[in-house]
């Protein structure tokens, strides 16, 4: 059984939908199912062998024996809207509909200017696991949207991407109020969000690649797991390519009692 998507809720990941659950899309033999991992479920699986997971097409899973993972080159796929600056990196220019501008706050005090379709924006802020964000602007098509984005992404106090690493660092913390407050104040925002993800996490957790424990919850594809008496955060993404074994191994793990240490 092998992992080949993840879906965080919200609509983050392959195949992803807009609930506020959780899991994967395994396969065996060519056939796809729904591995749930919503909050209060129980996993127990160690993991096996990684090689690149393939493709899911019409339902079904088309294997890939490379050994690079979670994709090979082959079957890696790149949004190139993610990369657009305002000229259009498709053969025809297809996002005419309303886009909204908006910016996202990391704790502690990482900010990030974005764009999406209008009608997806609060989907999309909770995909990428935002603390607060804010709507401050609203274009007619894309290719405007994006000129204005990387123009603000230019300066010395936003961003247009943020790590899964970064956004680690951040668990357990609040945002920095003062400093969100004063970037909005540059801006005249048509409306705010402020996202509680229901992990209430005293402390930042510790990050592992496992699929063991009880699940606490997701923010954005970070899926977190209580294990042991500890608290451990995963990247889903890491897991994609992976062989679940029903063993599961007894390996040392860090306690989240050192999650801060140094």
């Amino acid at each position: 059984m092998q992992v080949v998507g993840y879906d965080a809720g919200g609509g983050d990941g392959e195949n992803g939908s807009d609930d506020t659950g959780g899991g994967f899309y395994v396969a065996t033999d060519g056939d796809v199912e729904y591995l749930d991992a919503s909050p209060g479920t129980v996993l127990s699986y160690g993991l096996g062998d990684r090689r690149c997971a393939g493709t899911v097409h019409e339902g079904g899973h088309i294997a890939c024996e490379n050994p690079d993972a979670p994709y090979c080159d082959s079957h890696a796929s790149v949004w190139v809207c993610a990369r657009c600056s305002g000229t259009c990196l498709k053969d025809e220019m297809d996002c005419h509909e309303e886009h909204a501008m908006y910016l996202a706050g990391f704790a502690p005090d990482v900010f990030k200017v974005g764009v999406t379709r209008r009608w997806r924006l609060e989907t999309r802020l909770r995909e990428q696991g935002a603390d607060r964000a804010a709507h401050v602007r609203t274009f007619p098509d894309g290719r405007v949207a994006r000129e204005v984005e990387a123009e603000l992404a230019s300066g010395e106090d936003l961003v247009d991407r943020v790590r899964v690493p970064t956004k680690l660092a951040g668990f357990g913390r609040s945002v920095d109020t003062e400093a969100w407050d004063a970037l909005l104040d540059r801006f005249d925002p048509i409306e705010r969000f402020s996202f509680d993800y229901g992990l209430d996490l005293a402390d930042r957790p510790v990050t592992e690649t496992m699929a063991a424990g009880t699940v606490r919850g997701w923010k954005g594809r970070v899926l977190v797991l209580d294990r042991d008496g500890s608290t451990y955060a995963v990247d889903a993404r890491e897991l994609v390519g992976y062989e679940l074994t029903e063993e599961v191994p007894e390996r040392d793990l860090q306690s989240s009692l050192g999650a801060f240490g140094g």
